[in-house]
């Protein structure tokens, strides 16, 4: 029998929900989490939280908020992991154990702590203003909510990709330097086909923007909320553009194929705004009404989610507890009663590398390629005049690990085989293995 997917979602508990987060986060999920194949674990990210608000009253309230949502939106905590990130101890432990195996250089490539630096650097601020450390080790905490679980898919947008392959950089490093497969290296799951909701004034729909849908508002709220979306200034009569249209898409989210269709030929004859709206609201509130009933139930009830809660960080913790242990007697934090590992210098040995090959063809110029374990040619380079050029390359290949931004930007330029790119997911992994190899070797000799 095969093993399931292990699927995993985190949600941040800094906000209130909206019907973005609805129609792009959790009605999805919680489809996916029916499935007979899949094991499903959402989480709520109260750590993470903290990186984005100073605000407790608000982690705690959109921590009770994002819990009622996603039980009244259907997700079954008897058939899923659903718990609080702050209640498996074994998260902050695990990200103490990867920050020591993860390089610095990996971290100051983050998207958001370079989007920040630039952000003051372009201001004339000191490049560090105003960034915190939290925000600095964010890719390991959300390395450790991934890999503590062994999660092997994990759906994000695509901005979200670069955290997804940072963990899977992380998780190698620990493999390689503790000479086990301890951690499943995730792999990250575009949704292309879920929607991206417009805000009311046509932007993406995003708390960043003030330009949200509440998802629980009164009917009364909601009608409101959606007679205030942005429309161009054609008249009753006169077609208008559903491709266009920020209305229109977002009726389309909640409404059936034949119901599109039909406002679809409703923009065509030309239906008033108001109208459209009109037919929006009720739409989207037949939709949410039975739900909302029973969002208000459990905010009105803090004690049932938190049990909850406590029962889904207890089942999870089935999982976390053994398997840290396991990670603590790899890293030598174990009784001293315990028999020792081997020598790491000899798991090292044992290990079947890729290996990087110089030469020099009769043409007078230096080359090198990149060989998996088993000789399969991962890259070729393009000719160098001299040695130490391609040594370089090479140097600095070993130096980014696993990092697949770092690596396409060294070898885009030296690159002779086409279709190369192709191979990127192999060579990542290659040249995290010799980047762990060479730490590795480093750490067994200083301790000789």
């Amino acid at each position: 029998m095969q093993p399931k997917r292990r699927i995993l979602t985190g949600i941040t508990t800094s906000g209130t929900p909206h019907l973005g987060n609805y129609v792009g986060a959790i009605r999805p999920a919680i489809a996916a989490s029916r499935k007979d194949d899949a094991e499903s674990f959402y989480f709520l990210a109260d750590y993470h939280a903290l990186i984005k608000t100073g605000d407790p009253a608000r982690v705690q309230r959109s921590t009770l908020e994002i819990a009622a949502s996603w039980l009244a939106c259907g997700l079954d905590p008897d058939k899923v992991f659903f718990y609080r990130q702050s209640d498996i101890p074994e998260i902050p432990e695990l990200t103490w154990l990867l920050t020591c195996v993860t390089a610095k250089g990996l971290l100051n490539r983050a998207h958001a702590y370079k989007a920040a630096v630039d952000a003051n650097v372009s201001g004339d601020d000191d490049p560090d203003a105003g960034v915190t450390a939290g925000l600095y080790m964010y890719p390991v905490l959300m390395a450790a909510d991934i890999l503590v679980f062994g999660a092997n898919e994990v759906p994000v947008g695509r901005d979200q990709i670069q955290h997804i392959e940072m963990a899977r950089d992380i998780g190698q490093r620990f493999n390689h330097l503790y000479g086990g497969e301890y951690f499943t290296l995730p792999e990250a799951k575009i949704e292309e086909n879920v929607a991206t909701l417009p805000g009311t004034d046509g932007r993406k729909m995003s708390k960043s923007y003030d330009n949200t849908i509440p998802l629980w508002l009164p009917a009364s709220d909601l009608k409101k909320a959606i007679l205030g979306i942005v429309t161009d200034s054609r008249a009753p009569g006169e077609a208008k553009d559903p491709d266009t249209s920020n209305l229109f898409a977002i009726y389309q989210a909640f409404a059936t194929p034949a119901e599109t269709a039909a406002m679809r030929e409703a923009f065509a004859a030309g239906i008033s705004w108001g109208e459209a709206k009109q037919k929006l609201f009720e739409r989207v509130d037949a939709e949410l009404a039975p739900m909302r009933a029973k969002y208000e139930a459990l905010v009105a009830d803090p004690a049932r989610i938190e049990a909850l809660l406590h029962a889904g960080a207890d089942k999870a913790r089935e999982r976390s507890r053994p398997f840290i242990e396991t990670l603590r007697r790899a890293a030598g934090i174990r009784r001293l009663t315990e028999a020792s590992a081997p020598a790491k210098a000899d798991a090292v040995a044992s290990v079947a590398l890729p290996v990087f090959k110089r030469y020099r063809e009769k043409d007078g110029k230096f080359y090198f390629k990149l060989e998996s374990a088993d000789g399969a040619l991962l890259f070729q380079s393009r000719a160098f005049d001299a040695p130490q050029e391609s040594g370089q390359v090479i140097a600095a290949l070993v130096d980014a690990g696993g990092d697949v931004g770092a690596i396409e930007t060294q070898l885009r330029p030296v690159a002779a085989q086409e279709g190369w790119a192709a191979n990127m997911t192999a060579i990542s992994d290659a040249l995290a293995a010799l980047r762990a190899d060479m730490l590795a070797k480093a750490a067994a000799k200083g301790a000789g």
